[in-house]
């Protein structure tokens, strides 16, 4: 399998978007699209699939698109399902309806055989459940339960509708169903966003065994490190390939420019001190030999360009508090955090200049926990306090949510009375609003820029306790990296709520980590809590495999009768086998006799005729010989279990 696109562009409203595609997919790859917001990784998504027409781009080859082998293709996006009042749990099994019609069809085939000796029945049976078997019959209901957990979703939700679930959450059930379809080629578009950390490590550990084909984009760098095997970058609407994951990406990218650069400079070099010599000996005739070869050098030197700069523009700022905060900045005692019902407890201290990462699932209380310190939610019990001189700023998504006519300059302005246009234009120019942009209204600002607005009026206060929710949300790579070595050089103090595991573990020196019910202060950077965190896992895992396996709970009156049950149908089925190849037996010998018959031996068509069906009834027998033989194991053992 394979699919290829060359020298292909993409236009909008007659703007090119990309304007030299050149991409290889090949079976079994696990491929990531990376670059800056608004490069068209989504449009290049789009177009593998069909859905935007494709032309001639601007490269020197001829442009085609090459399909080698059949294949199908899915592409993860919110849309609407058939019947809104069909329970979850409903919608996830219509992936495996040909698995559900086969069971129905082998109920219908055992009940034909229970009524009697049915050969047509039980080589159908038998030819179905192989089939049943090679497709996962036997493990996709532990499949998609699992997925459905790993998910977030509890077994109250399975019989919920679909009306009934948000739209992050019916974009994670399709996610669901996708999955489980397993297609040749997976598209998948930011599919960490809005997943806690737990889930995306589950996911990671699928992704990377999955056997087809992935073509994932991510500004997550830790989930692309640990599954994808090449890069496709778009930088300045062209597509350029690295072998590996992202950290060999970004190195590799260093290194071709550093290489490229040295060897532009050396031929430039070599090109100036070419045409300083022609220049000298150019009118004299003793030198006019050695001239000419000099002119032919340089008319045949293939010309090495500059390369291209990375497209590295971002906003930029430097942040340090106007006035340092007493040493001790925040202190907790027994906070309980929550609505009607406690999320959690918090006991917590913590001083000027510590970094603290909060993680753990969705929905356990991490930005709940936030809203309190910020004195939007009241607590349920216990106390906090923050420390003498603390000025604090708070970034949360529902404040980034800016909508409206007002434009960026007013909105900056309104929070920043005292400074005068010059004053703001430089403020937001350091941000990427400059020029006419400034004028530009809330409602037209795309999810990263508003982030961007937003971070830009918390950062111009110049705090010394910043408060962040989620502050990477709709954030690319470079604009990620760039709040990295903000908050790496801040002197303050910072709490923030992440699931970027690749940012937290940048960023902070201390965790406090969320579980149900819970929240676990760990005075330990991210990097060592996962190492204990897994070798804790390992261990325990290790334990398991250790340990005697224990009895069933189910009490022993009740384990007796089902054991007796399942022997009872396995006898009975016995029984029934050893009928059939009595039978076969006696066809055999039968048709044996036959082959003596001095009428027949001599005549070879009946013959072949007569062999013919002694192999058919042998192979009949030798099926049924394989069943008597599984099943006489399953007696022994339940026999022993009984």
């Amino acid at each position: 399998m394979q699919y290829k696109i060359k020298n292909g562009a993409v236009y909008y409203d007659g703007e090119m978007v990309l304007e030299n595609i050149d991409i290889e997919i090949n079976e079994g790859e696990k491929i990531a699209i990376v670059g800056r917001n608004g490069c068209g990784k989504t449009t290049l998504l789009k177009a593998i699939m069909g859905e935007v027409e494709l032309e001639e781009g601007t490269g020197e080859e001829d442009f085609r698109v090459t399909r080698v082998g059949a294949f199908d293709v899915s592409y993860l996006r919110q849309m609407p399902f058939e019947n809104e009042s069909t329970p979850m749990e409903e919608e996830v099994r219509k992936v495996f309806s040909h698995l559900i019609e086969m069971e129905a069809q082998m109920q219908t085939l055992v009940a034909k055989m229970e009524e009697g000796s049915d050969e047509r029945a039980i080589a159908s049976f038998t030819a179905l459940n192989e089939k049943y078997i090679a497709l996962g019959g036997m493990t996709y209901k532990k499949e998609y339960k699992t997925m459905i957990r790993r998910f977030g979703f509890t077994e109250a939700d399975e019989q919920k509708p679909l009306s009934d679930f948000s739209g992050g959450q019916r974009t994670k059930i399709a996610f669901i169903k996708m999955l489980l379809t397993k297609p040749d080629i997976l598209l998948l578009d930011e599919p960490t966003n809005h997943l806690d950390i737990e889930t995306v490590e589950w996911l990671e550990g699928y992704l990377k065994n999955y056997k087809s084909t992935l073509v994932i984009v991510s500004h997550d760098r830790m989930f692309l490190d640990r599954i994808v095997n090449k890069v496709y970058e778009i930088e300045w609407g062209e597509t350029k390939c690295y072998k590996g994951n992202y950290a060999d990406f970004e190195k590799q990218k260093k290194d071709n420019y550093e290489k490229q650069l040295r060897d532009y400079e050396r031929q430039q070099a070599e090109i100036a001190r070419l045409n300083r010599l022609i220049e000298r000996f150019r009118y004299k005739a003793t030198k006019a030999k050695m001239v000419q070869s000099k002119i032919k050098l340089l008319e045949h030197m293939k010309i090495i360009y500059a390369p291209d700069r990375a497209d590295t523009k971002t906003y930029r700022a430097k942040l340090q508090p106007k006035m340092p905060s007493s040493r001790i900045v925040l202190d907790t005692n027994a906070l309980e955090i929550g609505y009607e019902e406690p999320l959690a407890t918090v006991d917590l201290h913590l001083e000027r200049g510590q970094r603290l990462g909060i993680i753990g699932g969705n929905g356990i209380g991490k930005s709940t926990f936030l809203k309190t310190l910020m004195g939007k939610v009241p607590p349920l019990s216990g106390r906090y306090q923050f420390g003498y001189n603390t000025d604090i700023a708070y970034f949360d998504q529902q404040l980034a949510q800016l909508s409206g006519d007002k434009t960026i300059f007013d909105i900056f302005s309104e929070a920043y009375p005292k400074l005068n246009d010059t004053e703001v234009r430089s403020a937001l120019g350091a941000f990427q609003f400059t020029g006419e942009e400034v004028f530009r209204t809330a409602s037209t600002l795309s999810g990263g820029e508003k982030v961007r607005l937003t971070l830009c009026k918390i950062l111009h206060s110049k705090p010394n306790v910043l408060i962040l929710d989620e502050p990477t949300n709709h954030m690319d790579i470079v604009g990620k990296q760039t709040l990295e070595d903000i908050l790496l050089d801040y002197e303050g103090t910072l709490i923030f709520v992440s699931h970027d595991r690749y940012f937290v573990g940048k960023i902070a020196d201390r965790l406090l980590v969320f579980e149900k019910g819970s929240a676990r202060y760990v005075d330990d950077t991210y990097a060592i809590y996962e190492e204990k965190r897994q070798a804790a896992l390992a261990a325990a895992e290790a334990e398991e495999a250790e340990r005697p396996k224990e009895s069933t709970k189910t009490p022993k009156k009740v384990r007796h009768e089902s054991t007796q049950k399942m022997l009872d149908k396995r006898r009975k089925r016995v029984e029934r086998l050893e009928g059939f190849m009595e039978e076969c037996e006696r066809q055999i010998a039968e048709l044996s006799a036959r082959l003596e018959d001095p009428e027949v031996y001599s005549d070879y068509q009946k013959l072949g005729e007569i062999q013919s069906e002694i192999d058919g009834v042998k192979e009949k027998q030798e099926t049924y010989e394989e069943e008597w033989t599984t099943l006489m194991l399953e007696i022994e053992e339940l026999e022993a279990e009984a």
